[in-house]
């Protein structure tokens, strides 16, 4: 679930060179839309909604069950895909790091019949971003470029993504590794399951508004075991750099779809959590202009494998702090208090300084960070938390 702007210039969409631009992706479990392609982490928002998909997109349709792992690969097809890994690092002195690092494809809808190596029809693009209370803020960095000449693409039937030197490849295994050598710092992470993949909504599709069309297809991969080294920025100011090992838990999400989010929708509250005891929870809330839900959702996974769906009348998110960003003056519910059925999960976040200030690239300010799980006061686990639409409603343009 991720989100929808209109950023990157002609210049950037269409020219074929690639970009390194500072500040974050927007992403969630909706699109993100790059220029005049809708790209990303589940929704996007558009001020003239269609619930069809453009004729020269597939449509996301309930009669069609996720088969792994060859849905872990590109989906061509379908205008806008992501996959979005976030966990919880720890250094061998025991301080905890977030990181977060996204690939997004975006079909252009270019005519198909081009037969130009440089036609633009689908675009890459990167999001990587490191969660260090030792620094205090983020740091972040990101990349777009067309897919072409075997530097730049997504493969279908498994996981292999690649922008230049970022990428991210499934093994034969099952795990995945995944490097980023951003500006300011760098991730070498192995990826590791643990569980099954989790297939939300019924079978993989996975509704996003009160109509069936409002839709993608939709897996989480929870408990991925870490392991790996970051490169950070050392703490005070410097320019002095650390190379450090850590181990960890991460969530990996894939998602995809060709549909846009309600005209109503003004941004989202997402979460996606590794408990302590092997279970993984997911939800999510779209908000609409006047703060309701116009739809929610949570799954929970036992360590069983026992899975439970709550509806959209049964998840509630509810601000418990508030924090006022400095810089942007957004105000953000950092610490949340998330309702599914009858139980409920108190979010407090690693630092209150995760906000992603995009607007010289994706063109909106969000709040996306690493977050502490408790219940009645008891530690419970790890999560990120997606905070989209409080600097500014979410808008896109084609």
């Amino acid at each position: 679930m991720r989100a929808a702007q209109r950023v990157w210039g002609m210049r950037l969409i269409w020219g074929g060179s690639r970009s390194s631009l500072r500040g974050p992706h927007l992403l969630f479990r909706g699109l993100l839309c790059v220029g005049i392609a809708a790209v990303s982490p589940s929704f996007a928002v558009s001020s003239d909604f269609s619930a069809s998909a453009p004729a020269a997109f597939a449509a996301v349709t309930a009669d069609h069950p996720i088969s792994f792992p060859q849905d872990s690969g590109s989906h061509p097809a379908f205008r806008t895909e992501w996959w979005y890994a976030t966990g919880w690092l720890t250094t061998p002195d025991n301080q905890p790091l977030g990181f977060q690092i996204t690939f997004f494809r975006s079909a252009t809808g270019h005519d198909a019949g081009d037969p130009s190596a440089f036609a633009p029809s689908q675009l890459i693009i990167a999001h990587a971003a490191l969660s260090d209370p030792a620094i205090g803020h983020l740091v972040h960095d990101q990349r777009i470029a067309r897919q072409g000449f075997g530097l730049v693409y997504a493969k279908p039937a498994t996981t292999d993504v690649k922008l230049d030197t970022w990428n991210m490849i499934r093994a034969a295994d099952g795990h995945y590794d995944v490097t980023a050598d951003a500006s300011g710092f760098s991730l070498h992470l192995k990826l590791t399951p643990t569980q099954p993949p989790l297939i939300q909504g019924e079978r993989g599709f996975s509704r996003k508004g009160p109509r069936p069309e409002q839709a993608s297809y939709y897996y989480s991969e929870p408990q991925l075991r870490v392991t790996g080294t970051v490169v950070r920025p050392a703490a005070g100011g410097n320019d002095s750099m650390r190379n450090t090992a850590v181990t960890g838990a991460a969530w990996l999400d894939h998602e995809w779809s060709s549909t846009l989010l309600d005209a109503n929708a003004v941004g989202w509250d997402w979460l996606g959590a590794n408990l302590t005891d092997g279970s993984a929870l997911m939800a999510f809330k779209i908000r609409s202009r006047d703060g309701h839900a116009i739809w929610a959702h949570a799954t929970l996974r036992k360590p069983d494998g026992q899975v439970t769906n709550f509806g959209a009348t049964e998840v509630a998110f509810t601000s418990s702090r508030m924090w006022r960003s400095p810089r942007t003056n957004a105000l953000y519910p950092v610490s949340m208090t998330v309702r599914t059925g009858p139980l409920t999960w108190q979010l407090d976040p690693l630092m209150d300084d995760q906000e992603l200030d995009s607007r010289q690239s994706t063109g909106a300010v969000y709040w996306e960070g690493a977050a502490r799980v408790s219940q009645q006061g008891a530690d419970v686990g790890r999560a990120y938390l997606e905070l989209t639409g409080y600097a500014d409603a979410l808008r896109i343009g084609k």
